[in-house]
């Protein structure tokens, strides 16, 4: 893994942490849409993670296919040009469920180096 790509995996790990301490506390999507700073802020981190993974090099990415790579860049995506078209409940869902299992993977990928 090159330097470049180590850094970006590094940031977009910081962003998930991020996404994770705004998000702590909330019982469902309602309560984490209801407050807009915690909810916007979260967005900016996935526009973060998207703008990270969109920098890996493309050896990393094939490397590491495994992680839907196509995914998250297409949600940064719907984040950056459809941010009023936002649906709370799929967002709940990626921070529940999908965030906390690229964490995992990615905290592997940084491990076997």
């Amino acid at each position: 893994m090159s330097e470049k790509d180590r850094l970006n995996i590094l940031s977009i790990l910081e962003a998930i942490d991020k996404i994770s301490d705004y998000t702590r506390g909330y019982s469902d999507a309602d309560e984490f849409y209801a407050n807009q700073r915690d909810f916007d802020a979260s967005m900016m981190n996935f526009i973060v993670i998207g703008e990270m993974v969109l920098r890996l090099s493309e050896e990393f990415v094939e490397k590491y296919n495994h992680i839907d790579w196509h995914k998250i860049r297409g949600f940064r995506n719907i984040v950056a040009h459809n941010y009023f078209g936002i649906d709370a409940e799929e967002v709940w869902e990626i921070i529940q469920i999908h965030l906390p299992k690229l964490n995992n993977d990615l905290n592997k990928v940084l491990e076997t180096l």
